[in-house]
């Protein structure tokens, strides 16, 4: 009965969330100041209402790790301006006063009065209470993380002390662990998290966070590199699950994608690890298809031949001759031959990852091989090398 009320709730969203603004900005005028702060409320209390709703659907299964980043975005918002948290605190507790009485008018729809009804509320108002108080206790401490780092300057001094450290300026790791908050003598897995367009703000820190939890930290250590990117580094003792990091980002939200550089120990491993990261999201910036989660593990080897964009693209153009052109009848060539080579020549799993027919495969391999001129075993290394820069770098070094 409790999905039932939350669908059917669902149903007028943006009606419930315009009240919901408005009781918010009536009893706390400075969150409707101004046209950006209003804005970033609103979207608080969609992304939270969208929340509780989706967690009440399904009741049975724990409720996401993660808080909102809308929620996160607002709380830095109300620091930023100077207003108290209280106003933070006001803003929730009207939000959910009117989200229960639009609660209580479903039930009675959904639900026949008498003994199931009064257990529906009970369970309901326990399931609404534990949900604002875990998100309002998060966004609190969120805020008051900020507040400190406001007043005290400490994002600026962590800021100077990460570029100082990426420039190699000499510096102690013991002095600069202590600077950051972050001990430097350990692993780091440096990350660089970036944004589809519509991305919120609090997403990348949000995810960040996420990724330090699957990889078995407390919290990572974080700098704003620009408005859609934001660079991260992870302290373990052990190298993080590539799969347990990948199966968290893909927990977050839509449109957020991540590079992870390798484990590397010491203040000089925070920079390897950073400079590898950095080459590979370099390698993958603009191209919004692909994996979410890209490992330099997996992609060192195309990284390095594509730092000199320029000579990549005439590797590519040299070795793959008419494979080469940017069209799609040679892009499909490229990536059966592609696969093919990855699946050890192998035409049924090469099929079975292309989703198509083994004797397909077959037909383009024979046609790749005659417009390359050569067989495909000859040349093996580079024109593998070949067809994965042209894969991941697409027209960039691509003819046309």
């Amino acid at each position: 009965m409790i999905s039932a009320i939350a669908e059917r709730m669902l149903l007028d969203e943006d009606e419930l969330v315009r009240t919901m603004d408005a009781a918010t900005f009536s009893l706390v005028p400075a969150l409707g100041a101004d046209a950006a702060i209003a804005g970033e409320v609103s979207a608080s209390n969609r992304a939270n209402l969208r929340r509780f709703l989706t967690v009440a659907r399904h009741a049975d299964s724990p409720p996401p790790p993660d808080v909102p980043p809308e929620a996160l975005d607002i709380a830095r918002t109300v620091v930023r301006r100077g207003i108290e948290f209280d106003a933070i605190f006001q803003g929730y507790r009207a939000g959910q006063q009117l989200a229960w009485q639009r609660w209580l008018e479903t039930a009675s729809v959904v639900v026949e009065p008498g003994p199931e009804f009064a257990a529906v509320l009970e369970a309901s108002l326990a399931l609404m209470f534990q949900y604002v108080d875990d998100v309002l206790s998060r966004v609190l401490a969120e805020a008051q993380r900020e507040r400190e780092e406001v007043i005290g300057g400490a994002l600026a001094r962590r800021s100077e002390t990460i570029r100082l450290i990426l420039d190699h300026a000499p510096m102690h790791a013991r002095t600069a662990s202590n600077r950051l908050g972050y001990e430097l003598n350990r692993r780091h897995t440096a990350f660089v998290l970036w944004g589809d367009a519509g991305v919120p703000q609090g997403a990348l820190e949000s995810a960040a966070e996420l990724l330090a939890r699957a990889a078995g930290s407390r919290r990572p250590l974080t700098m704003v590199a620009s408005t859609s990117t934001l660079w991260a580094w992870i302290g373990t003792d052990a190298p993080p699950s590539t799969a347990a990091v990948r199966a968290a980002l893909a927990e977050t939200t839509d449109g957020v994608r991540a590079v992870m550089g390798p484990a590397e120990r010491g203040i000089e491993g925070f920079r390897r690890s950073h400079d590898a990261a950095v080459g590979v999201h370099r390698l993958l910036a603009g191209r919004p298809e692909g994996e979410r989660l890209a490992a330099y593990s997996e992609l060192e080897v195309t990284a390095l031949a594509a730092h000199d964009e320029r000579r990549a693209a005439e590797f590519v153009a040299a070795t793959l001759g008419p494979l080469a052109a940017d069209e799609p009848n040679a892009a499909r060539l490229r990536e059966s031959l592609r696969v093919f080579l990855d699946e050890a020549d192998n035409a049924p799993r090469a099929a079975a990852r292309l989703h198509t027919h083994r004797n397909t495969v077959l037909q383009r391999i024979a046609r790749a091989t005659e417009l390359l001129g050569h067989d495909v075993g000859e040349r093996r290394l580079a024109l593998a090398l070949a067809l994965e820069l042209a894969h991941q770098l697409g027209p960039r070094v691509l003819t046309r």
